[in-house]
């Protein structure tokens, strides 16, 4: 495989569902993508986009505005991996060799979700009634019980994050709250309050892969360059715990370091799945950033703050930043570009060099991403 980089990011800002139609949202981001990059879109060899919400056959009907080039572009669906699973597609084609320039797109609006196991025809025991707030809710006293961390701890972790988001311009929630605010009731199950739950709405995001050739040949400014070090997507296996979702995250994550030469103890900046706040803590923890049961701890100390140990959803996370599904994995690899370029402003994490990004979709599959500035 030869080298990749990401040299071009953008976003829609991300927002409730609005009456925009996708395509505008889409084109935004790819036009910035376009800019930010220096390459018009006729220098575009292929294009993948991530959406699980919106229509089937979308893409065309977004790029035709761009102009009628004639290039290969797919549609990627993998539930919250969708972008992540689309970027992965875009370095795969540039850093085999098939081409020089991919672009992946994340667009979506919550228009339509569809039950897998019900469109199977699967039927079980707890069926509607087990929403993923309750599964999460219950992960979460699972996960005090066995630590000791209190419910005011795992509700920093959307104190932290809602403090991040409050930086970012394209966040869907801009606004810092207090752990008070944070705890408000209602409680929507178990510990977790409204704060500490994702909104899901609208927006785009995209990231433009480039080759060494593609570079020398537009003339692109390698400076601006971010190294892809790996690109691991991997499915569930069977596991000695409920947890599932963390245990994969521990495999994905270790296959994506070890392919990219890096120890955990490396990285300098996490944009990780933080659907509800207790999702962070255990990922962290799988992920090797903090021994076993200390995340908690880590978290309220502000090991993960930016400017601390390691900057965690430095964005704002999907708690902050939204989870508009197709967009989110991204918008995590346009984030963590934009910090190792060192131009994220205001949450801007010092001197950051190795990146990673880490999204989890239904099933469950995983995708990790480590990009570096070289």
């Amino acid at each position: 495989m030869r080298p990749a980089w990401v040299l071009g990011v953008g976003w829609h800002p991300y927002r409730r569902l609005s009456d925009t139609p996708y395509t505008e949202l889409g084109l935004t981001a790819v036009r910035a993508a376009l800019a930010d990059s220096g390459l018009s879109w006729d220098q575009v060899d292929t294009a993948y986009t991530g959406t699980a919400t919106t229509s089937m056959a979308l893409s065309r009907m977004m790029y035709r505005h761009l102009g009628a080039t004639g290039i290969p572009m797919v549609q990627v669906e993998n539930a919250s991996a969708s972008g992540s699973s689309a970027f992965r597609q875009a370095y795969l084609d540039v850093a085999a060799g098939v081409h020089e320039v991919a672009i992946a797109v994340g667009v979506d609006k919550p228009l339509r979700l569809s039950d897998p196991a019900r469109a199977a025809g699967i039927g079980d025991l707890v069926g509607d009634r087990m929403l993923p707030v309750t599964h999460f809710a219950l992960l979460a006293s699972r996960y005090m019980y066995d630590t000791g961390a209190t419910p005011e701890q795992i509700a920093h972790v959307a104190v932290k994050n809602s403090r991040h988001g409050a930086l970012n311009p394209n966040a869907q929630r801009q606004r810092a709250r207090t752990l008070a605010q944070v705890l408000e009731p209602p409680r929507l199950s178990g510990i977790l309050t409204r704060s500490q739950c994702c909104p899901v709405g609208e927006g785009a995001a995209a990231a433009i892969v480039v080759s060494d050739r593609a570079i020398e040949d537009y003339r692109l400014d390698r400076s601006r360059a971010v190294r892809v070090r790996s690109s691991i997507l991997r499915s569930e296996t069977l596991y000695g715990t409920d947890n599932f979702d963390a245990a994969l995250t521990g495999e994905t994550t270790a296959q994506a370091l070890d392919t990219a030469g890096v120890a955990a103890h490396e990285v300098d900046v996490i944009e990780l799945h933080d659907a509800f706040t207790v999702e962070e803590l255990l990922y962290l923890e799988a992920m090797g950033m903090c021994k076993p049961g200390r995340a908690a701890d880590a978290s309220a100390a502000g090991e993960f703050d930016i400017g601390g140990r390691v900057a965690v959803n430095a964005s704002g996370g999907l708690l902050s930043m939204g989870h508009p599904i197709g967009p989110t994995g991204v918008g995590q690899i346009a984030e963590i570009t934009t910090q190792l370029r060192g131009e994220a402003g205001a949450r801007q994490h010092p001197d950051a060099r190795i990146g990673l990004a880490h999204m989890v979709g239904l099933g469950a599959v995983c995708a990790v991403h480590v990009l570096a500035r070289e």
